[in-house]
């Protein structure tokens, strides 16, 4: 389906004589063509443009710029004006990509002059323009297609990692019947937390409820995903993508996965998007039956690499250390009664401390480089931490406690 997506771009740059783009309602880049004319390459100096196709997605910045301009609820074309402030250096004209009502995506026109005398105000009484918003129509209806297959595949990866017994047999069987034979091939189950869905009020009417998207998973090359509500300890959703592996050893299709949807403005709490969230990958299995599993350790990895950025931003279930453990604890239970003064707010220096003297496994030399101070200044907060909490840091277990109940603080802590 990308081939078609290519094709229908490219008539749409013959037709209308200027470079398209196409790229879905999340502003990921789905296909683009160049009229062929001898100004491709002045055409192509618009950092915004470059920068769409190179790294296939647009910034959040870029994204709010032009849906101010009311793209989300256009029926018909929109002329934007450049502005070299904002990275646009070229004029644009705007197809918007609807089916049944639903915007899908937009096709973009680099303007470099020729369009000016296109009246969008009666789009069709130009056979040109008339012609490319036929065309943008049918990708809209492919878009939707898409989307609806990959909603159903969505729904499927949900049951299965999160419903009862039988209704995750279910799941699995109509999973594997989706899949074809990659579904007893080598798997790896990616998880990004936090995931925004519609229902947490970003604003987005034309988004589907999980925020999730056929176009996002073909471009971050995912068999299926879906967001699952509730799973962080604050309530909050997360995104669950399962993704074809060469071989169990081999996850790097996983990691460039996690990498591009970790892009997606659905990824993060709203205010600095992926920023504020990471993904986790779980051990790699063959076929569907210990996916599940496979989930819980994703799921445990994407928060242990919020809650400690030097994992991050995408951390392996094997490589999370204490935090296999202490991500499977009640949250209740994960603070002990001694540690508890040194994380009140006023002690935070003294608890950092604490932390990076047992990450240095005790050795003062290496904590005092770390934090940038004095020996001296190390031994005496030392001492404030055993005042504290009545532990006694030349006693291993002790150690041991202090030093899994301020790793599992962090994973308390929102970020």
């Amino acid at each position: 389906m990308r081939g078609e997506y290519q094709q229908l771009v490219d008539e749409i740059s013959a037709a209308l004589g200027a470079p398209a783009t196409l790229e879905d309602r999340d502003f990921g880049l789905i296909a683009f063509g160049a009229h062929g004319g001898d100004d491709d390459l002045e055409m192509m100096m618009d950092p915004v443009r470059t920068r769409s196709i190179l790294q296939r997605r647009s910034t959040a910045a870029v994204r709010a710029w032009f849906e101010a301009f009311g793209i989300a609820r256009a029926q018909a074309p929109l002329r934007i004006p450049p502005d070299p402030a904002a990275g646009v250096f070229k004029g644009r004209i705007c197809l918007p990509v609807r089916h049944r009502g639903v915007v899908h995506g937009y096709v973009w026109l680099l303007d470099d002059g020729h369009l000016a005398g296109l009246d969008l105000k009666t789009p069709f009484a130009d056979p040109r323009l008339a012609q490319a918003m036929e065309t943008a129509a049918r990708i809209g209806a492919l878009l939707a297609a898409e989307a609806r297959a990959g909603a159903e595949l969505g729904e499927l990866l949900r049951d299965l990692l999160t419903a009862r017994p039988a209704g995750r047999e279910a799941a699995r069987g109509a999973l594997r019947e989706a899949l074809g034979n990659a579904a007893d091939g080598p798997l790896a189950v990616v998880a990004v937390a936090p995931w925004r869905t519609a229902a947490d009020g970003d604003g987005d009417d034309q988004a589907g409820p999980d925020g999730t998207g056929s176009a996002l998973a073909a471009q971050s090359g995912v068999a299926a995903m879906c967001a699952v509500p509730g799973v962080l300890p604050d309530g909050s959703a997360a995104l669950a993508a399962l993704i074809r592996l060469r071989a169990t050893t081999s996850p790097a299709p996983a990691q460039a996965a996690a990498d591009r949807l970790l892009r997606s403005p659905r990824a993060g709490r709203g205010d600095g998007g992926a920023a504020t969230a990471a993904a986790g990958i779980g051990t790699p299995r063959r076929g569907l039956a210990e996916l599940p599993d496979a989930w819980a350790e994703g799921l445990a990895a994407a928060r242990a690499a919020v809650a400690d950025r030097k994992l991050g931003p995408v951390a392996e279930w094997t490589a999370i250390g204490p935090y296999r453990v202490l991500t499977g604890l009640p949250e209740e239970r994960a603070a002990d009664r001694a540690v508890l003064p040194l994380l009140e707010p006023a002690h935070t220096e003294l608890a950092r401390t604490a932390e990076v003297y047992l990450d240095c496994a005790g050795q003062a030399g290496r904590t005092a480089a770390a934090l940038g101070i004095h020996r001296q200044t190390l031994y005496y907060r030392l001492g404030r931490v055993e005042q504290l909490t009545g532990l006694d840091l030349d006693d291993g277990e002790d150690r041991l406690l202090l030093h899994m109940t301020l790793k599992a603080a962090r994973l308390r802590l929102r970020p």
